[in-house]
């Protein structure tokens, strides 16, 4: 019996090694700059059965939106010429990861992205573009030729992500795509997507801030980049959110600024201007730059009754939580980010069966939490 028992597992092991299926590894011990741990065990996404025609709904409503915030759970999700699984599990295997541009937060997701990598042995290369789409293109080309055993891309723009993923995918290179949603059509030629619940991370922070302002009042809301998806989700999110939880707060306006705090100061001011005392709330993409000049602008104008929420979480958002100039912003782990994109690279190499779509965390952060999260990963 002992003897059968050995033989079985030796031959367990040759199976396993052959198939591609291999011993997991303990990330348990990871921790992110914020002293959270790096990756936690996600709860399932209820997906809710689309509606026959979305895009017919009212803007306003909450499923107009449903291909965009259930991107890739739906028929689009099927793929075409899946790569085989190379042998021998995730040690080893060489990742090249095209991120989208030089930021701090994506520096901090490179850090959490080589963290995993380290740990399950594999190695790991960043490239940036800096946000510029030809040098990702080209970049893109150079790792086909490379030939890694996995890409993993970060999508400068939705519509290109198409093109992109159908390359490497007829190169017969598995890729993965992260952090930002490309056009559905991609979602067949990919290995699947990573990256946080933007759609859902901003109806949670619609229902705090809402409840902040009473479910009364005026809201105005500083965008992300036009033609993004956090552009959609960080504006329609809320919206929607607030056409059902909170209909008596009325949409004043919406501009994006950019990332500059002396443009979101000067948008802030002149809506402060415009709508008085019917403006006491503001939504922002970004807690650092838009989320400073509105505070700013606020403080200039004496203003202690506007409520102020932002996508976040840097040191600088989390700092103005907890001085009470902000209420409250989304907590997006950049580290976690990255973490999440490589782990997910090491499962599908260790054989394990994946869900189209893999989600970061959502909390939301407020003056009675955020001291727990700081100091923050960038």
């Amino acid at each position: 019996m002992k003897k059968l028992s050995i033989a079985f597992v030796a031959v367990a092991m040759m199976f396993a090694s052959l198939s591609g299926f291999a011993q997991d590894v303990d990330l348990s011990a990871l921790k992110s700059g914020d002293g959270q741990p790096l990756l936690v065990k996600m709860e399932a996404k209820q997906i809710p059965e689309r509606p026959e025609n979305p895009e017919a709904l009212p803007m306003e409503a909450p499923f107009h939106w449903y291909d965009m915030e259930y991107l890739g759970w739906g028929a689009e999700s099927e793929k075409v010429n899946v790569p085989a699984r190379p042998e021998g599990g995730a040690k080893g295997k060489s990742l090249i990861y095209i991120i989208n541009g030089d930021h701090p937060y994506l520096t901090a997701l490179s850090h959490g992205a080589q963290m995993v990598a380290d740990a399950y042995g594999m190695e790991l290369t960043v490239l940036s573009p800096n946000f510029d789409i030809a040098v990702q293109n080209q970049m893109l080309d150079e790792a086909i030729v490379e030939e890694p055993d996995m890409i993993i891309l970060i999508p400068l723009d939705a519509k290109v992500a198409v093109q992109q993923v159908r390359k490497v995918n007829q190169a017969g290179i598995p890729i993965l795509l992260s952090n930002m949603l490309p056009e559905a059509d991609a979602m067949k030629y990919v290995i699947g997507w990573t990256g946080p619940d933007d759609w859902g991370q901003f109806r949670m922070l619609t229902r705090v801030f809402a409840d902040k302002m009473g479910k009364k009042g005026g809201v105005a809301f500083l965008q992300h980049v036009p033609g993004g998806s956090p552009y959609f989700a960080r504006c329609w999110g809320p919206i929607s959110e607030l056409s059902v939880y909170a209909p008596d707060v009325k949409v004043l306006d919406m501009q994006a600024p950019g990332f500059k705090a002396e443009e979101s100061m000067r948008v802030v001011s002149d809506w402060i201007t415009r709508f008085g005392d019917e403006l006491t709330g503001i939504i922002a993409a970004d807690d650092s730059a838009q989320a400073v000049g509105a505070i700013e602008a606020v403080q200039k104008a004496g203003r202690t009754d506007i409520v102020i929420a932002a996508a976040g979480n840097c040191q600088v958002g989390m700092e103005n939580i907890k001085a009470d100039e902000m209420y409250a912003e989304t907590y997006q782990n950049p580290e976690q980010d990255g973490a999440v994109a490589v782990k997910t690279a090491a499962d599908w190499f260790n054989g394990k069966e994946l869900p189209p779509v893999v989600y970061m965390p959502k909390q939301i952060l407020t003056p009675e939490n955020v001291g727990n999260f700081m100091p923050g990963a960038w």
